[in-house]
């Protein structure tokens, strides 16, 4: 199985670009190595956020995205600005149905959790956590990007 990795992060910028094949081991290390790289930049709020929505984003890929497919190939890269924190993950798995992103919209509060919906809230906390959220389908690579505010003020 052929695993590729490739981080790099210039502090003088702000960056980290990281590339990772699409398995939950290297999920977890690639998720681990962005909120490193930013927890003590940006406040606890803003790396809380950002680490469940990337977490959602990446799951999502490795169970979707290539479902039924080898996996392969993830791009992260993520850039912090005064008040922003831009994120960029590339894919080359299926596109999302109809090219578009999923509604997310938060399910109903059930009576019981026995009736809680196994799933339909990765979505919601995507869209509730970040701005700026744009999915576009380019050459069979999948792109989502999005920002998580991380100005303290």
């Amino acid at each position: 199985m052929g695993h590729f990795q490739r981080a790099s992060l210039t502090e003088e910028d702000g960056s980290f670009c990281h590339a990772f094949q699409a398995e939950p081991n290297a999920v977890r290390d690639a998720l681990r190595r962005a909120i490193a790289r930013f927890a003590r930049r940006i406040p606890d709020d803003a790396a809380g956020a950002l680490e469940l929505a990337l977490a959602e984003v990446l799951n999502n890929i490795v169970e979707h995205a290539y479902a039924g497919l080898p996996p392969g190939p993830v791009e992260l890269e993520l850039r912090l600005g005064s008040e922003m924190l831009d994120c960029r993950v590339i894919d080359h798995g299926h596109p999302m149905p109809g090219l578009m992103l999923p509604k997310g919209e938060m399910q109903p509060i059930a009576a019981t959790v026995d009736d809680l919906p196994e799933g339909g809230w990765g979505w919601a906390l995507i869209k509730t956590l970040t701005t700026s959220l744009c999915y576009t389908r380019d050459q069979n690579a999948n792109q989502l990007s999005f920002s998580v505010p991380v100005d303290a003020s």
